[in-house]
């Protein structure tokens, strides 16, 4: 299973590697939307405070929207897909290492980008470090929502429509609890509970949305 979840995982790094701009996309998405907001909601140092995590977090949640659409649709069109199954693979394998390299070039990005974007919005350095921390969580259970979405919607029309009316509202919950870590720093309250939230969705995220990704692609080959 270690080999597997390699081969595929670093498969899809290399495939990435080759698509740079496309690769980039969801990062500059990121950047250029959380820059937008102070112009649109002035440069109030307060007001961008009281706005940063939430601004943050929408816009690394449809970031990473933007990206996952295509995660299995350029697999299913050349075949490769349908070989990865057949040749024994477990399909709950293929699903971890794709949701995983997904992560890599889109979340890990977001991550390190992060501080930056948090000093353009005036945080304060408690709130951003607990910013990062609150991502580093809770980007990967989007790669993995965003994963099983694409499985799901896989070869329909109006693919990316339907699997962000899909995935959303299962992404609400780490929204929320990320967001509010941030704003629990602020207010001068333990994150404690926001993280072992973000934390214990990340677990059961990792252990189901694999297993019904996997069964959503078997249902979309056959």
């Amino acid at each position: 299973m270690g080999a597997a979840f390699s081969a595929v995982y670093v498969r899809d790094l290399r495939l990435a590697l080759r698509r740079r701009v496309e690769a980039l996309l969801p990062v500059v998405f990121f950047i250029v939307a959380v820059s937008l907001f102070p112009l649109g909601v002035g440069p109030e140092p307060q007001t961008l405070r009281q706005i940063a995590a939430g601004v943050v977090w929408v816009s690394a949640l449809l970031a990473s929207m933007l990206s996952v659409t295509s995660l299995y649709a350029g697999d299913h069109a050349d075949g490769s897909l349908e070989q990865m199954i057949l040749s024994g693979q477990s399909g709950f394998v293929v699903a971890s290492a794709k949701a995983a390299a997904h992560w890599t070039v889109t979340g890990a990005p977001l991550v390190l980008a992060a501080p930056l974007i948090g000093l353009l919005l005036d945080m304060s350095n408690a709130a951003l470090g607990t910013l990062v921390a609150s991502l580093l969580l809770g980007t990967p259970i989007l790669s993995l929502l965003g994963g099983m979405g694409a499985a799901l919607t896989l070869g329909l029309r109006s693919a990316g429509v339907l699997l962000i009316l899909l995935i959303l509202p299962l992404a609400v919950p780490a929204l929320i609890f990320g967001a509010g870590a941030v704003s629990a720093v602020d207010s001068g309250v333990s994150t404690a509970g926001h993280f072992s939230l973000l934390g214990a969705l990340l677990i059961l995220t990792a252990l189901t949305a694999p297993l019904a990704t996997s069964f959503a692609l078997s249902i979309a080959l056959e």
